[in-house]
């Protein structure tokens, strides 16, 4: 007879999207062929991310089923956002009675259902464990710290990572190396995304920086560090007033920046070009032909680094270390004279090339239910 087993994967914000997506086509891929065990999937899409109509859009590129169950958190503080998620997702896994909680990422979705999971002896799979700012006053890094301290199966995405792991005490059979599923999406839409008009809606040539069109660059704020300090925000947005004297700043604003941008009164100078979030084919499009990218996300380092479009990172730390020993990203802080001379360096200069990094090669789903197949048929220790 065959052997079935249950995951219940989480979701709440849009980077989890395309981290869940390649693990969901993979399960779905087997159960087609027949796959021993069968694998019933769940999903639970917590709403922290309050915009549905982007949440849904993200759901239909990506081919991701219809969630599961929806629990509607929406934005609120960090503890009672927490909170919530964690009294509504109980209920959840006591109906389903899942073998494994997978949690992707490090927003408070992740470690709200990693707690519950955990404390209802639930094993629990983090995906895209152990990268460490070692910046403690990111929600982020307490978010990621705490999940991997109580998760059974930790899915690493750069070697640093098991570094971290180890030295923070976990057990080494716990951690695979087992590469990115946020590459493994990039590469599988990547030719769909260069189908997308965006570039020809916002006005812009279609070849463009280092393919010898107009120059453009792509800008991405959210972190609560950089738009909430008024000082920071004003340092960022003149030293991209600065560049924009030179081409063009494609600015799809997040709502939380958009609020700040607003409350502070501040103006933008300039050919920067204001668009709401994109989805993820426009993004990727976007982002592939810019001349460079200006951003405060993670997942966009990895992206750039694949893509090999330049990537200044403007913050003072990073969690994704191989995208600047490897990739094309560069730490660039805050200070408007440093953006400034980095980009113009780019300008005049360009880059050295980077490289993929090791395993980001489009199979990293593949290498995870693998894993999680075989750990299925070991003893619950």
């Amino acid at each position: 007879m065959k052997r079935k087993i249950k995951i219940i994967s989480i979701v709440g914000a849009r980077p989890n999207f395309m981290k869940i997506s390649p693990i969901v086509d993979e399960i779905r891929r087997l159960n087609e062929t027949g796959g021993d065990p069968e694998i019933h999937s769940v999903i639970v899409h917590t709403g922290q991310h309050y915009d549905r109509e982007m949440s849904a859009l993200f759901f239909d590129q990506l081919s991701i089923p219809e969630p599961d169950y929806n629990l509607g958190v929406g934005s609120m503080s960090h503890a009672r956002q927490t909170a919530e998620i964690m009294m509504r997702i109980e209920p959840v896994f006591i109906q389903e009675k899942p073998d494994y909680v997978m949690v992707v990422g490090d927003v408070n979705s992740t470690i709200a259902a990693a707690l519950v999971a955990k404390k209802m002896g639930i094993r629990v799979i983090h995906v895209e464990a152990g990268l460490r700012s070692f910046d403690m006053t990111m929600p982020e890094e307490i978010n990621r710290m705490l999940t991997d301290a109580i998760s059974d199966i930790l899915f690493i995405t750069e070697r640093s990572a098991e570094k971290n792991l180890l030295r923070e005490g976990v057990s080494p059979e716990k951690i695979h190396f087992v590469g990115n599923v946020m590459i493994d999406t990039l590469l599988k839409h990547r030719e769909k995304a260069e189908g997308s008009n965006i570039l020809r809606r916002l006005g812009l040539v279609e070849t463009s920086g280092r393919e010898g069109g107009a120059m453009y660059a792509v800008l991405t704020l959210h972190r609560p560090a950089t738009v909430d300090d008024p000082r920071k925000l004003r340092q960022v947005l003149d030293a991209v007033s600065d560049l924009s004297q030179r081409m063009d700043i494609v600015f799809p604003v997040h709502p939380r920046t958009a609020e700040r941008i607003e409350s502070m009164g501040l103006r933008l100078g300039g050919r920067i070009i204001l668009t709401g979030p994109l989805g993820y084919l426009d993004f990727i499009k976007a982002v592939s032909r810019a001349a460079m990218v200006l951003t405060d996300s993670g997942g966009i380092q990895e992206e750039t680094t694949v893509m090999g479009v330049p990537c200044l990172t403007l913050r003072e730390n990073t969690e994704r270390p191989v995208t600047i020993t490897e990739g094309t990203n560069r730490l660039v802080g805050l200070s408007r004279e440093r953006i400034r001379e980095e980009a113009m360096k780019i300008i005049e200069q360009g880059i050295p090339a980077g490289r993929i990094p090791e395993r980001w090669d489009g199979m990293a789903a593949v290498r995870i239910i693998e894993i999680i197949m075989s750990d299925s048929v070991s003893p619950t220790p």
